[in-house]
């Protein structure tokens, strides 16, 4: 029996998938920082917000609930200014923002040009790639505004809960948990909500659109505090390795 084999006859594969995600998405955005630094940063931004708008397709029972695919994926980008925002300062972290929606727009682009050829008679690829994509430039879209907003918001709101607890304390590197849950609950409430109104409104019944709204954010309340070990892993890679932030 192979591991697909397994992992298909486990009756809580989804919740199984769902839970092994989380350290495989944080683990791969620090394997990226830690090889390629900085850089590493803007690449898995870029990376996850394309491959989280066509995994946000795809609905799963998960844990009791209907929710769409693409939740943890999305989260990590949250990870990734938060690192860029704490090792970099704000103007890198909404450059990092920026990387995503400039790649957003350019998948949305290239993505569309597809349908601008003729397939051949022995084609059998572009009836599947249609009917995932027909659906793209809404979901693109939706997905490009609530980034947006709520990566934008998240930088500010970091920032602004850093600059508090500063003036309280008088320590610039006390409170990281605070600056990291504080900033990522609110902005992924203004995400799940905004998303999936924008994008799903009008193809899900209204109860279906409140259990993924509900599940969404449940995932990334999960999330959000399960990321805070990996944001103090980087500051202590960042610390041992401070050539990392050049890269």
């Amino acid at each position: 029996m192979t591991f697909i084999h397994f992992l298909a006859a486990l009756p809580w594969r989804n919740e199984i998938l769902s839970l092994a995600s989380v350290p495989f998405f944080f683990g791969g955005l620090l394997l990226f920082f830690r090889i390629l630094g900085k850089t590493g940063l803007f690449a898995w931004t870029v990376l996850c917000t394309v491959a989280a708008n066509i995994e946000v397709l795809i609905l799963v029972h998960a844990f009791g609930l209907d929710t769409t695919l693409g939740n943890v994926i999305f989260a990590s980008t949250f990870l990734a200014t938060d690192i860029m925002s704490e090792l970099c300062g704000k103007k890198e972290a909404n450059r990092c923002v920026l990387a995503g929606i400039v790649a957003n727009l350019a998948f949305i682009a290239v993505s569309q040009s597809w349908f601008l050829y003729i397939p051949a008679a022995d084609d059998w690829a572009s009836p599947a790639i249609r009917t995932v994509f027909a659906a793209t430039p809404r979901i693109m879209l939706a997905s490009l505004a609530a980034y947006v907003v709520c990566e934008l918001h998240d930088v500010w709101a970091y920032h602004a809960i850093w600059a508090w607890t500063a003036r309280r304390c008088g320590e610039k590197r006390a409170f990281l948990w605070l600056r990291n849950n504080g900033s990522t609950l609110a902005s992924q409430l203004l995400n799940v909500v905004l998303f999936n109104v924008l994008a799903f409104a009008g193809t899900y019944s209204a109860p279906t659109l409140l259990q993924i709204i509900v599940a969404g954010y449940a995932i990334f309340i999960a999330t959000s505090i399960l990321d805070t070990p990996f944001l103090y892993l980087a500051r202590r890679i960042a610390d041992r390795h401070p050539e990392f932030l050049a890269r």
